[in-house]
């Protein structure tokens, strides 16, 4: 692999990103570690890496340094229109809607102002998120008109003004549990069932992970939602209802995945596919 190396984006090297660092290391791939906090590029920038791996947290910095990457010709893994897609709640569900993926009832109202009087004809309960964000926070679920000025008055004293942007969803009815899917390029890796007592089912609030079966309608949602997303490396997260009816509730563009490697152990090598998909889109 001469020329370039690749570089892996990455503010916090959690476990996940240990292991992709360790599989590039075991496979003798140049490689270098970009702390986003330090990222500088001038313009017109220049390419300077084979290909990129985004697992920076912090969206706004991932997305315009795939952005800057981009524009120097570096294929980035996930692209910054992949990033910008997922990473906004009401971009997903829009784009989920327009190709009739299955989803909760979802509504958007543009003011807080306004969100009351369309809370009370959404009707309760009901699920308010922010658009932008992860691990459940900021989430609630509102069950009466009560709660529901509540959160409101906390939101309207928010600064950012994606946080006056209020975006609504039904609260699906379900067991204890969702369902994340990874899927990597045009395969599904695999799927685990994140289980918890809490409406939030996210492994960073203490969900337990457990192998999940691959169902044929499991792995054609998964890969259409993964498509209508733009592909890459996604983590898609499904719902049941209690008729066992599957539902998208997002996808994530830099997916964590060792509840994925709790459940299933070293069976499936979800950092050595990282890895391949990787050197697949690079540019020596």
């Amino acid at each position: 692999m001469p020329g370039r190396p690749l570089a892996v984006l990455a503010s916090r090297v959690r476990v996940e990103e240990k292991l992709i660092l360790a599989e590039l290391d075991r496979r003798g791939v140049p490689y270098e570690h970009l702390d986003t906090r330090q990222f500088v590029a001038t313009l017109p920038p220049v390419q300077s890496y084979a290909a990129v791996l985004g697992r920076e947290i912090s969206q706004t910095r991932q997305l315009y340094a795939c952005r800057v990457l981009e524009a120097a010709g570096t294929p980035t893994v996930n692209t910054a229109d992949v990033i910008a897609l997922c990473g906004d709640k009401l971009l997903t569900s829009l784009e989920l809607s327009r190709r009739g993926l299955p989803t909760p009832r979802t509504a958007v109202v543009l003011s807080n102002e306004s969100a009351l009087a369309a809370i009370e004809d959404f009707g309760f309960p009901v699920v308010i998120k922010p658009l932008v964000g992860s691990w459940g926070r900021l989430a609630a679920v509102i069950r009466d008109p009560e709660t529901a000025r509540t959160v409101l008055e906390h939101r309207a004293a928010l600064s950012s003004p994606q946080h006056q942007v209020v975006y609504l969803q039904e609260l699906i009815d379900k067991p204890d549990r969702d369902i994340r899917v990874i899927v990597v390029g045009d395969e599904v890796l695999g799927a685990y069932y994140r289980c918890s007592p809490d409406w939030r089912t996210n492994v960073a609030r203490g969900a337990r992970s457990e192998p999940c079966p691959l169902t044929d309608e499991l792995v054609k949602l998964s890969l259409e939602t993964a498509r209508a997303m733009g592909g890459g490396l996604l983590g898609v997260d499904l719902i049941e209802d209690r008729d066992g009816r599957l539902y998208v509730l997002e996808v994530n563009h830099t997916m964590e995945f060792r509840g994925f490697l709790a459940a299933h152990g070293d069976r499936i090598d979800v950092p050595g596919a990282i890895v391949d998909y990787l050197l697949a889109q690079a540019v020596w």
